[in-house]
């Protein structure tokens, strides 16, 4: 058996699991969905779902892999519920999926770094073009790929931790300079007022079913990488506080992105909060054109920083995506970690290239791959995907894992487990609110978002 590894602490573990929830859709989908979702009241049902739904949710995940040091196939065999490992193998597609167009936006987004540097800031209006230079972005993409590879080819705390404990301090002081600066900026302080204030008549039915897809979405859950992670910590750590500092961690990074993103909005729009939401333009078309305004030196220290930053963010990211097949792969092939790494890497290289290709290069992959019922839009491959994987695999694995530890193994297995290095959980007020949510509280959300997902998009029927 090929040595699986462990984290060599505590602080180790949290950082590298934070690292895992801690990427793209922290500092580009969390302020772009404030942004859609109105400003403040977003924010305020955001972190209700972050603790009150993921956070069970992920306490789960990672009981179950430590109690059976397993990947997320080998953790319900291990179990004794060989029937139920197909929630494992769901969530093993979907982080494959989700690999495959993450690192082609991250791939983007490394290109950008290069751009910054040039003081190119015209590229904010040649995005289009850029993303069809397939060959260029694609280099771009295959190196940040085998930078991922690299790192999970280490081993876990050779690799993955050591990376952690360098990257996630880095990303926090990145961010807190950019925000320094960004409030020095003229207006800016009218997107701190749009981020922090609560105007509740904003709220929907559909801001807070978007609340709860992005909390989800944003702490790596549904698809076995907490397991997986889980499945690497010792027995005497406490499972409750480290989950809890996770999501402290998450949510932390999330709201510092927003500090940093809606004053530089505040800034180049003049306090009208125009662009607040506009999906991948606001990364890739609004930001570097307010570099551009900012001009010369600082302009381009402040645009380079901005996608380095962006870069730490999604390698913590890719690196938790890879390790899960990675894990799969050592524990149940036997084959060695280093040549796994390369193998996988590559092979969800190639299976990203529709990805690559449907953003204007192919036109089958750009347009006619897919028609969505929701307004009978044509859908390009990336954004199939990542609705595919993010929107409902997820969701129902969440719902799945959930009913599976309180209803199959049944609670009070996942007490014994928890209650390992934490001797006060038992008869606590944590214990009472954790068994009550995975057993009903997060089967009945998470269903639901599943199922008003699937409704919509493919069936055409809009519900909220």
């Amino acid at each position: 058996m090929s040595a699986r590894g462990k984290f060599s602490s505590k602080l180790g573990f949290i950082l590298a699991a934070a690292g895992s929830a801690v990427g793209l859709g922290n500092i580009w989908g969390f302020p772009y969905e404030v942004g859609e979702g109105g400003g403040a009241a977003f924010v305020v049902i955001y972190l209700i779902f972050c603790f009150m739904l993921c956070y069970p949710v992920m306490v789960t995940e990672i009981a179950i892999g430590r109690k059976t040091q397993k990947n997320p196939v080998g953790a319900f065999n291990a179990l004794g519920y060989k029937k139920w490992n197909f929630v494992g193998k769901l969530g093993l597609f979907s982080g494959v999926l989700i690999l495959s167009f993450y690192n082609v936006i991250a791939g983007w987004a490394f290109g950008y770094i290069f751009e910054m540097i040039a003081g190119n800031f015209g590229i904010a209006d040649q995005f289009g073009e850029y993303i069809t230079n397939v060959i260029k972005v694609g280099s771009y993409g295959l190196v940040f790929m085998l930078s991922t590879a690299y790192v999970v080819s280490k081993g876990v705390s050779g690799g993955i931790e050591k990376a952690a404990r360098i990257l996630m301090p880095t990303l926090i002081i990145m961010i807190l300079l950019i925000v320094g600066y960004g409030l020095t900026l003229p207006n800016a302080i009218d997107g701190l007022k749009f981020y922090l204030i609560p105007d509740f008549s904003k709220l929907t039915p559909s801001v807070i079913y978007n609340a709860m897809g992005q909390a989800f979405f944003s702490l790596s859950l549904g698809m076995g990488a907490l397991i997986t992670y889980g499945s690497y910590v010792n027995k005497s750590d406490n499972i409750v506080t480290s989950a809890a500092f996770i999501t402290l961690t998450d949510v932390g990074i999330a709201f510092l992105a927003g500090l940093m993103i809606f004053p530089l909005i505040g800034f180049m729009s003049e306090g009208t909060m125009e662009g607040a939401g506009r999906g991948p333009a606001l990364i890739f078309v609004t930001l570097p054109q307010i570099f551009g305004t900012i001009g010369g030196g600082l302009g381009v220290a402040t645009g380079t920083l901005f996608f380095v930053l962006l870069c730490f963010a999604a390698l913590t990211s890719t690196v938790s995506l890879l390790e899960v097949p990675i894990s799969y792969v050592v524990d149940e092939w036997n084959i060695k970690r280093s040549k796994g790494a390369w193998m996988v890497a590559i092979f969800i290289f190639i299976i990203g290239i529709p990805s690559l290709v449907g953003n204007g290069y192919s036109d089958f992959f750009s347009t006619s791959f897919i028609t969505y019922k929701d307004g009978g839009q044509d859908t390009d491959f990336l954004s199939f995907v990542a609705a595919l994987a993010n929107d409902t695999i997820l969701p129902l694995g969440g719902c799945l894992i959930a009913f599976f530890a309180a209803h199959v193994w049944k609670k009070h297995n996942l007490d014994e487990e928890l209650a390992q290095g934490s001797p006060n959980y038992k008869g606590s007020f944590i214990q009472k609110y954790l068994n009550f949510a995975i057993g009903y509280f997060a089967p009945i959300v998470l269903a639901s978002l599943f199922i008003l997902t699937v409704l919509f998009k493919f069936f055409g029927i809009q519900i909220i």
